[in-house]
């Protein structure tokens, strides 16, 4: 038996309706942040059972960074450099300072949102680091030691978590400047890819940890984001094309009384 709206049509087909943008965006949201997790859980289930392609992919590419990085120590001194600067602390401290501008700009209920987004994203990542229990690469010579579990990477999963924090809550700066927003999607991919692809290059993760950890924190964002869509329009905001100007437009509007958000 359907569920019926007030219109008299079933409840998926109004849910789907252009006219009614709220429940097209969430829906869609919804769906992307279910098609992210479902190569997420493949992935996760095939490091699990040691599936040999993908150790022996994996094994490839760790080689053949390792010996890139032992005929380049400037390569190596570079992806240092970059892992510790963008490592999990130094981007929640990254936050934390966009939590505090966001409570002095009087948008409360946007720094919820950054803080559950990190947090849950960075509690999932412990928590399935645990129950996976994967060994890092173990190489001969090692250009990096690290200690701890290596599925899904920390440092991927936090700078996805970061730069999609960042870009959303940004995003409403640049609604009317494409060049600035495109400086924004192209600073938070970058933040992502390189953060992860240094832990690749100095051989404390495996390939496939990294692409876990992204498709973890590009899971997280997707799903807090329609949360936070959710609630937002119950106040009778308008919803957001969070795309182009991120989950909280308002914050770059002055309200009545000045004051932003």
């Amino acid at each position: 038996m359907k569920t019926l709206g007030t219109d008299g049509r079933s409840w998926r087909a109004a849910r789907l309706d252009p006219d009614r943008s709220l429940g097209l965006r969430l829906t869609l949201a919804a769906v992307a942040a279910f098609l992210v997790l479902v190569p997420f859980a493949l992935l996760a289930l095939l490091v699990l059972g040691s599936w040999p392609a993908l150790f022996r992919l994996d094994a490839t590419i760790t080689d053949g960074f390792h010996r890139y990085a032992l005929d380049h120590p400037t390569w190596v001194r570079v992806m240092s450099v970059w892992t510790d600067v963008f490592a999990p602390g130094p981007l929640r401290v990254a936050a934390a300072v966009v939590v505090v501008w966001l409570l002095y700009h009087r948008a409360p209920r946007l720094a919820l949102w950054v803080v559950t987004t990190m947090t849950v994203g960075g509690l999932l990542g412990g928590l399935l680091k645990l129950l996976v229990g994967r060994h890092r690469p173990d190489l001969l010579d090692p250009v990096a030691r690290v200690a701890g579990y290596s599925f899904p990477s920390g440092h991927a999963l936090n700078a996805t978590l970061a730069a999609g924090v960042l870009l959303l809550v940004f995003l409403p700066y640049a609604r009317d400047r494409p060049v600035l927003r495109w400086v924004l999607w192209t600073a938070a991919v970058l933040l992502a890819v390189v953060t992860g692809l240094s832990r690749i290059a100095l051989g404390v993760h495996w390939t496939s940890d990294v692409v876990g950890g992204w498709l973890l924190g590009v899971a997280v964002v997707a799903a807090t984001a329609a949360a936070f869509t959710t609630w937002r329009t119950r106040t009778g905001r308008r919803p957001a094309r969070t795309a182009r100007e991120g989950v909280e437009p308002e914050l770059a509007e002055p309200g009545p009384d000045g004051t932003r958000a």
